[in-house]
């Protein structure tokens, strides 16, 4: 359900179709890479199925209005993209376009443990091991649906480093920052910002002590460096339940929370979900 709009007697995902145009509707739509498109799809007696390539894509509303949520990867190219709609099964499919601005994200650059730049055998051994488990993971689709997507900050604190920020480690570049970094000292409670499951719990090599929980459809959240964790697979979780805390695990240069945000398996802007 979406506050202040005034249609709180309608079912959440219906409200979030219907208010789709509405400026504080969440995500907000940011058509650039590391975005959200939000995608008009019309009437349809039943729920349509859309696909961003062989991805499912969140689709939210009722047979008055749907409206397909898309994550744009960070590696998205600037101009025409499109999603596949099927409105019923067995019938055949459209394209929906949507253009990709372009966006420029700022560089940082950083310096950290050698071993965590040049890895060596067993920790390269070791993270590709990590890397084909966290696919699994980032496959996620379930039901139900969430109800609402405004999310509340898991921490308080400044966000010390932006969403798609170009990381330079040791001189030497990596991919684009794929979360939110939150400022916090180590042992800060951090809370769920929208009901969830948890479906993993580890600790790994870049990221140290993780959390990811399953919000629904694609929607899923990450929680990473954490000194403590509260938590298995498995729980459900409502906003605002506390289930992990800030620490300094993993790659990083001090005690922050890393926040990561997913939809249909892309790593998209947490801002677009939290309230200015």
């Amino acid at each position: 359900m979406l506050r202040g709009l005034g249609l709180a007697l309608l079912p959440g995902p219906a409200v979030l179709a219907r208010a789709a145009t509405a400026p504080d509707a969440w995500p907000q739509a940011l058509q650039v890479p590391g975005g959200v498109a939000r995608l008009q799809l019309g009437p349809a007696p039943e729920r349509p199925v859309v696909h961003a390539g062989d991805v499912p894509v969140l689709v939210l509303g009722d047979s008055i209005a749907w409206m397909a949520l898309v994550g744009i990867p960070l590696s998205a190219p600037v101009g025409q993209a499109h999603v596949t709609v099927q409105a019923a099964a067995g019938a055949p499919g459209r394209r929906i376009a949507y253009r990709v601005a372009p966006k420029q994200y700022r560089e940082q650059r950083l310096t950290v443990a050698p071993r965590t730049v040049d890895l060596a055998p067993e920790d390269l051994a070791r993270h590709e091991r990590e890397r084909a488990h966290q696919q699994q993971i980032m496959a996620t689709f379930s039901t139900p649906l969430p109800d609402e997507l405004q999310m509340r900050q898991p921490v308080p604190g400044p966000r010390s480093s932006s969403f798609g920020l170009r990381r330079v480690f040791n001189g030497q570049a990596r991919n684009p920052h794929s979360g939110m970094d939150i400022a916090a000292a180590t042992g800060t409670p951090i809370v769920a910002p929208l009901p969830g499951r948890v479906i993993d719990v580890g600790d790994y090599f870049f990221n140290g002590g993780t959390v990811w929980l399953d919000h629904g459809g694609g929607l899923l959240t990450m929680y990473c460096h954490l000194s403590r964790v509260d938590c298995q697979v498995g729980d459900r979780l409502r906003t605002g339940d506390a289930f992990c805390k800030v620490g300094a695990t993993g790659r990083v240069t001090g005690p922050h929370l890393h926040w990561g945000v997913m939809l249909n398996r892309t790593m998209v802007d947490p801002a677009l979900f939290l309230p200015a």
